[in-house]
Order: structure tokens, then sequence, then C-alpha cells
């Protein structure tokens, strides 16, 4: 009977350090997943809030660049409303310069959003580097002489403010929504 005890011993002793084992195999194995999930987790949420502070940035450099080209325009505006001069030629000459620089810069400005996202703001910026065209009409006809030019830039006010405003709200709403 002796033999037969530690015979019994024996099983219940490789029995309970299977158990042990598998136990300790599937606590391993539970424990590695919930790192993985959490780990995934995280980076899911630092891309996404990497994606978040991006896309302020790009919003808030168009809104800025937007600015800009509004204190050129009315720069411009105050120009034109002085009397013809040789002096006053230049100076529009040196502002047009100017307005074709400053809309490189709102153009990439607007192709960062467009980039960055999401379609509303991309389709809004858009919208506000197109509303700066009329500014330039109006200051390339003022240059050729075509007296039409004052009145063209000063229609362009209107829908240029209208159209950063369209933005601004876009790039709220989205902003609010991430």
């Amino acid at each position: 009977m002796g033999d037969n005890s530690t015979l019994w011993t024996l099983a219940i002793a490789v029995v309970t350090g299977g158990t042990a084992v598998l136990a300790s195999w599937v606590t391993g194995r539970g424990s590695a997943r919930a790192a993985t999930i959490q780990a995934e987790t995280a980076a899911r949420a630092q891309r996404a809030e990497r994606l978040r502070e991006s896309r302020r940035t790009a919003y808030l450099d168009l809104i800025e660049q937007a600015h800009r080209m509004g204190e050129l325009y009315w720069e411009t505006s105050a120009l034109l409303r002085r009397p013809d001069s040789p002096e006053r030629l230049d100076t529009l000459r040196e502002l047009h310069d100017r307005e074709i620089a400053e809309y490189g810069r709102i153009r990439r400005c607007a192709r960062i959003v467009e980039l960055e996202g999401p379609p509303e703001a991309a389709a809004a910026a858009l919208a506000l580097q197109k509303a700066t065209g009329p500014f330039y009409t109006g200051v390339t006809a003022e240059l050729s002489g075509d007296p039409t030019g004052r009145d063209r830039l000063d229609a362009a006010y209107a829908p240029f403010w209208q159209s950063l405003e369209h933005f601004v709200d876009a790039a709220r709403t989205a902003h609010q929504r991430e």
C-alpha cells in the first residue's frame, strides 16, 4: 500500500504542477494580450493627439496668413485713395509684389489644411485661397490703368472675410469633433 500511496501522491503532484504551469501560461498569455491592447490603445491615442495638434496648427497658420493678406489689402486700398502720382504707382507695384509673395504663403497654408483634413475644413481653406483672386484682379487692373481697379478691390473685401469666417467655422467644427 505504501507504493500505491506514493504513486497517488506523485500523480497528484504532477497534476497540481501541470495545473500550475497551465495556469501560469494562461495568465502570462492574458497579461501579454492585455499589455498589447494597452500599448495599441496608447499608440492610437498619441496618433490622434498628434493629428489634432497638427490640424490645429495648420488652421491657425492659415487664419494668421489670411489676416496678413487682409492687412495688405487695406494698405493697398488706402494707397488707392491717394491722388495719382509716380510715387503712388511705384508703391502700388511694391504692394503687388508683396501680394504675390503673400499669396504663395496662403496657398501653402491652404494646401497643408487640405492635406491634414478633414474634407470640410480643406474645402473651406481652398475657398479662402480662391477669395484672394478678386484682389489680385483689382490691383492688376489698377496697374494697367483700368479705372475699375479700386472698385474691384473694394468689392472683394466682403467675400474674402466671409470665406475666412466660413473657414474658421469649419475648422472649429472639425476641431471639436476630434
